[in-house]
């Protein structure tokens, strides 16, 4: 051990007393000693504060299995409670030294839209009546306008339907003859705005000049669709000399697809451009749509990107900046005319007026586009599309010709938007005290004793669903956790995977992703082994995970997957296994919180609140930065979550406090921080 000198900090002398004798005595037995090294993490090598302080990312992921009380293992020798919270406080400063003063946060590589980012910024554009191409990817489809963020208010009876319903679901007003690129994957424990998975190769960049194309070109495009038609494509007067009208509708045009004025240069040359059709006697209009075409193609309008920092420090985002990562965040599309006009201004910073600005966005029909992408991808709500519950165990999951799942992905996308709509705290997507059911819905529950009606036919339109809002009467229904369709997408055929479960809450409720299983461990069969149809699932998963790599994550997740184990494969209560054994969810949370039935775990999840709050902050400003977060940005997280909870949870001040925060109004040179963070790590 280290001595302490009379010249020592106290930073120093607290990595002696404190941290270092901590990772000698419960840490270096599995991290150090006898060259036993897990997960690559070796802690008898460092030495002195100065080592641990250069290796962030180890810090920060200290803090979490030190916080969330992940290690030491189980049986190993435990930190005493209050060693426990001097190391964290002691870890936790290590971070926050590291972000005050000079600040430098990762930066988000110049990306280009996805397509879902591209088809909105196309609409507004040129106020587009319909959309440019059909997104598969949108999972609920809105009907008969139930949307309505200016009231405050979510209807009481709503009519959707959903991408599993067939091609009907692609019936809606769009271009014609234009065809959407492949659709945009999403980042392992991310989002399909991610800076690293959106680069553009040269056949993604011809593929863009054709799409480009073709919506001019569209036999829709025209006056009925294009708002902007009268003020950019129409030609003047007879008497006025076209060539004089162009420039002053290149130059707002131009503003609003780069998202800042553009300069005279640039200007002049797509001036010069349709000038030179003109002289071609091309139709004016279909000059316009040239230069237009070539707009939305253009990179200034297909990549998103900052304006190079000037050093290694966080810089405020100019104005143009901040209107732009916010438009992208909250409406999934350019600034509108407003936010330009603020940021031109040069008052968007101003507290005030971003207030302002926020509200206004909060109550715009645009935030749809918010709904649209965030919560089916934080939920990971693709995944219920694959399922295939057992035909013979489950026939209720089946009807008519569609799968009960298009009718589960509702549930939980309704409650998100209604929370996020009435301003609603966060905690309702632990235990909420209402839900939206369809009738079918009730019917897969078990709630309801008639027949339902499958599906509403509109005449001449797509199928779509009702959707009624009820109470919760039972805590054991309610919320994101323990809906049907979590259930069934962390369900195999024929039985429920608690491993799988598991790993979904740690990664979504609070964003704590467990690290992916050795590739040479088998998965545990659908039906139990010869010999082992007397066990219930808990004991023949402790019989499959012996292996000791296996036992630290599994001691993470298999209380939190567990504790949903009386939900079978479609969701609903069982008590019983099908051996006539009794269902076991008993745990304890994070090694504090004991749990005898699935409403003692959600009030534990509650007593845990906090965690949850910093842990949905953090999937929102990694989809608003379009990035991963790192080290630097755990001081924000903090911040966040502390506001939030002085503001009882409600969910418009987490989306606020996020925008408030520093990664999110600041930017790096992005050489000079690569530099920096590489230094640090």
């Amino acid at each position: 051990m280290l001595c302490t000198t009379a010249g020592m900090t106290l930073a120093d002398d607290a990595f002696t007393k404190v941290i270092q004798p901590i990772f000698e005595k419960n840490c270096v037995q599995c991290h150090g000693e006898n060259d036993k090294v897990k997960g690559r993490v070796n802690l008898l090598e460092i030495d002195s504060l100065s080592a641990l302080s250069h290796d962030l990312e180890l810090v920060s992921d200290l803090v979490d299995v030190i916080d969330f009380e992940e290690m030491p293992p189980e049986d190993e020798l435990q930190i005493e409670p209050e060693l426990r919270k001097q190391l964290l406080a002691e870890l936790e400063a290590i971070l926050e030294k590291s972000v005050s003063g000079k600040k430098v946060f990762s930066h988000a590589p110049i990306r280009r839209m996805n397509r879902f980012q591209y088809n909105n910024a196309v609409v507004d554009l040129f106020d587009l009546k319909c959309i440019v191409f059909t997104l598969p990817e949108r999972m609920m489809r809105e009907h008969g306008g139930y949307f309505k963020p200016e009231s405050g208010k979510m209807e009481d009876i709503v009519s959707v339907g959903s991408r599993p319903l067939g091609k009907s679901q692609m019936i809606e007003p769009r271009l014609a003859g234009v065809a959407a690129f492949p659709q945009d994957l999403r980042a392992e424990h991310g989002y399909d705005n991610q800076a690293d998975h959106l680069s553009l190769s040269p056949l993604l960049m011809e593929a863009f000049l054709t799409l480009s194309q073709s919506i001019t070109q569209s036999k829709d495009f025209d006056p009925k669709n294009v708002g902007v038609w009268e003020t950019f494509f129409l030609p003047p007067e007879k008497e006025v000399d076209p060539k004089s009208v162009v420039k002053e509708r290149l130059s707002s045009f131009l503003t609003k697809a780069f998202r800042r004025p553009v300069d005279e240069e640039l200007l002049n040359r797509y001036v010069g451009y349709v000038h030179k059709q003109l002289d071609l006697e091309v139709d004016f209009t279909e000059a316009m749509k040239a230069v237009a075409a070539a707009t939305i193609a253009s990179p200034k309008f297909i990549y998103l990107h900052d304006q190079s920092g000037k050093s290694a420090e966080a810089e405020s985002l100019d104005d143009f900046e901040l209107a732009s990562r916010l438009s992208f965040f909250l409406w999934g599309s350019i600034p509108d005319q407003e936010l330009l006009d603020v940021a031109e201004a040069g008052t968007l910073r101003s507290s005030e007026v971003l207030d302002q600005q926020f509200n206004r966005m909060l109550k715009d029909k645009k935030l749809k586009r918010f709904c649209d992408s965030f919560p089916a991808q934080w939920l990971q709500l693709e995944r219920i599309i694959s399922s295939v519950p057992d035909k013979n165990h489950f026939p209720e999951f089946y009807f008519s010709k569609y799968k009960a799942s298009m009718h589960m992905m509702m549930e939980p996308l309704l409650l998100f938007e209604t929370v996020l709509i009435e301003n609603q705290p966060i905690t309702q997507f632990i235990d909420s005290d209402f839900t939206y059911r369809s009738i079918m819905l009730e019917k897969v529950y078990k709630e309801l004793k008639t027949e339902p009606e499958s599906t509403i036919k509109k005449k001449n339109g797509p199928v779509v669903m009702g959707f009624e809002r009820s109470p919760v009467t039972d805590r054991r229904n309610g919320g994101l956790i323990t809906n049907a369709a979590v259930m069934t997408m962390t369900s195999g055929p024929e039985r429920t995977q608690p491993i799988t479960r598991g790993a979904w809450i740690a990664s979504v409720i609070f964003n704590n992703p467990p690290e992916p299983p050795p590739a040479d461990v088998p998965a545990l069969g659908e039906k139990p082994a010869e010999g082992e149809e007397h066990l219930t699932l808990r004991e023949r998963l402790s019989m499959h995970r012996e292996r000791a790599d296996c036992k630290g994550c599994h001691e993470q997740i298999d209380p939190l997957g567990f504790a949903l184990e009386n939900y079978d494969v479609i969701g609903n209560w069982r008590e019983k296994y099908e051996n006539d054994r009794d269902v076991d969810m008993e745990g304890t949370l994070f090694r504090k919180h004991d749990f005898n039935n699935v409403i003692e775990f959600k009030d534990a999840i509650l007593a845990e609140k906090d965690r949850f709050a910093r842990g949905l902050a953090g999937h929102l400003l990694s989809f608003g930065l379009a990035r991963e977060l790192g080290p630097e940005d755990q001081i924000a997280l903090d911040e966040i979550s502390e506001a939030v909870a002085a503001d009882d949870y409600k969910i418009q001040s987490l989306l606020k406090q996020v925008i408030l925060s520093d990664p999110f109004q600041t930017k790096t040179n992005p050489k000079a921080a690569a530099e920096t963070v590489a230094a640090k790590h």
